[in-house]
């Protein structure tokens, strides 16, 4: 848990998300962000907040630690972080600098949460990311509240995106088919917000599940492997890319 908590900062640091970076004070949503990776993870972040508070309030150590550990390293290192790549290399250098700003006060968010709980290797992120003014150990408990930033409509959003990428892999997992090629993907059913999930998240989700397209059709062709997600049903014509007999038997 301790290296990939290094290595998320570390990936923070190759992209230069510390370098204007000065303090933790300042929630990431007093400049409002437009991004809907950013939204859903500064909601996150204040949800994982109150359940650390409500637990520590309670003497409940082992679930503070317990709700920190699912979070810094499901959502934000195994999730955020990958959602972030294609945000670092945008064009738009606007989405680029929200990112930053954003990951740079998640992180050390999850520093500050943390360090009752892993004070040394806290400390020592804290002191090598950024301009501090003072130590971790001396840093402010925050405040802020899920009613504060929770997104209702990126929160729907994201959860149907990680959805929809969790449900390809684990059926490219199934079928046995191979790790890196990216496989055409047809969809039926989708409602009006799932497309629009769809359009604006079109780039990560191509990039994570491995899909090359996605088409929207009537009705699937035999030789399919299908996956519900929310209203709509995908599908992965397997048929020409493994082995039926094999799979089957």
């Amino acid at each position: 848990f301790g290296t990939k908590l290094w290595n998320a900062c570390r990936f923070a640091e190759m992209n230069h998300v510390f370098d204007a970076h000065e303090s933790a004070a300042d929630p990431a949503w007093v400049v409002p962000a437009q991004q809907t990776v950013n939204k859903w993870i500064i909601g996150e972040t204040a949800r994982v907040r109150e359940t650390v508070d409500l637990a520590l309030k309670e003497y409940r150590f082992n679930d503070a630690a317990s709700a920190l550990y699912g979070f810094v390293w499901g959502k934000v290192c195994d999730w955020y972080v990958e959602f972030s790549k294609p945000l670092f290399d945008a064009e738009n250098p606007a989405v680029v600098t929200e990112t930053r700003a954003t990951m740079a006060w998640v992180l050390d968010q999850c520093l500050i949460m943390l360090h009752p709980i892993m004070p040394f290797i806290t400390e020592e992120l804290w002191g090598t990311l950024g301009t501090r003014s003072k130590m971790l150990v001396h840093a402010d408990w925050p405040t802020y509240t899920a009613s504060d930033a929770v997104d209702e409509k990126a929160d729907a959003e994201m959860s149907w995106v990680i959805a929809l990428i969790e449900g390809v892999r684990s059926a490219r997992a199934q079928m046995h088919v191979p790790a890196g090629l990216y496989v055409p993907t047809l969809v039926k059913g989708m409602s009006d917000e799932e497309r629009g999930a769809w359009q604006r998240n079109e780039v990560l989700i191509k990039r994570l599940a491995r899909i090359e397209s996605m088409d929207e059709v009537e009705a699937f062709p035999k030789g399919c492997i299908t996956i519900p997600v929310g209203a709509a049903t995908l599908a992965l014509p397997l048929a020409d890319i493994i082995d039926v007999a094999e799979e089957k038997a």
